[in-house]
């Protein structure tokens, strides 16, 4: 008769459970925190207990620095995201301080342990194709799809914010020059060239659909049906709407568009210092996120096309 062999499932040493027991009823009583939050704490510092069973260290009170850099390496090795690391260390952390203040250990092992480095998420952004299709989405034989035109082809040309492009003023645009003067964050000021493609829509809205929209005194160049300055709102949702109208299936808002201008100024080897006057950086740190962009692109380039991607 053959018996059935089960996989044990690893148990906490006497000592660290005892110690996590109690590091619970603090967060509970003392500190409130709902029973999920605890309990994801709990699920953290019995990850690194375990681990500290298997390489032969008994309890949590005997982990020191280099323990628990390991503990988080090897959580990064096998799969763990760097922002994963960085909840596990937030956990000993509070565990350590606890255990430090009710006298359980004499030293917290995580004061001396950087946070892992979270990556800042690469923003959304459209190939120049993409691009295309949806500045050709609008149906420019109506006042509104004639403006929604001269709008989109303006925000990639010159990579504004939304709320730059829906409050410009018509003495604003200088079509003879083609250039925009646009008032940012900070009331910065700053001139940005527009290109002839944007200059011409521009030119054919303010002659063929602006007066058709107008509704009393208004210096503001994109009126909505109502005659008024449109809001951030509605023109994200006439994006929406032309991407769905393009076939497009990436996310889209205003920002896209922005973040579209500024990745394929880099693709191009535009220079990153003019990038950031363009796009009103007050720091070259935050236009830098843009190489980045590029950077994933030639990855993706090089993987679908070398023999050896």
């Amino acid at each position: 008769m053959q018996s059935a062999i089960k996989d044990e499932k690893p148990v906490l040493d006497s000592d660290s459970r005892r110690l996590l027991l109690q590091f619970s009823d603090m967060l509970l009583v003392e500190r409130g925190l709902s029973k999920h939050t605890v309990s994801a704490y709990e699920t953290d510092i019995k990850l690194f207990a375990l681990h500290l069973q298997s390489i032969g260290s008994v309890s949590v009170k005997n982990a020191n620095r280099a323990d628990i850099m390991g503990f988080l390496g090897t959580r990064v090795e096998s799969g763990g995201s760097a922002r994963s690391a960085a909840r596990m260390l937030s956990a000993l952390r509070r565990f350590y301080g606890f255990l430090v203040r009710e006298r359980f250990v004499s030293e917290d092992p995580t004061v001396l342990i950087d946070a892992p480095t979270i990556g800042r998420p690469l923003p959304s952004t459209l190939s120049e194709t993409e691009v295309r299709k949806l500045l050709n989405a609008p149906v420019i034989s109506t006042d509104i799809g004639l403006r929604d035109r001269a709008m989109l082809e303006l925000l990639y040309a010159c990579g504004l914010r939304v709320t730059e492009l829906v409050s410009l003023n018509v003495d604003q645009v200088n079509l003879q020059q083609g250039v925009v003067r646009v008032w940012g964050k900070g009331n910065k000021e700053r001139l940005v060239p527009m290109g002839e493609a944007a200059s011409d829509w521009i030119e054919r809205y303010t002659r063929d659909a602006r007066d058709n929209l107008v509704k009393g005194l208004t210096s503001t160049l994109f009126l909505s049906l109502r005659g008024r300055e449109m809001t951030r709102q509605s023109f994200w949702h006439r994006i929406k709407a032309h991407g769905l109208a393009a076939g497009i299936n990436a996310h889209l808002s205003p920002h896209t568009l922005r973040h579209a201008f500024a990745t394929h100024l880099v693709n191009n080897d535009a220079d990153l210092r003019v990038v950031q006057l363009l796009l009103g950086h007050s720091d070259l740190s935050t236009t830098q996120i843009y190489t980045h962009v590029a950077r994933e692109r030639l990855k993706y380039i090089h993987a679908a096309h070398h023999p050896r991607g």
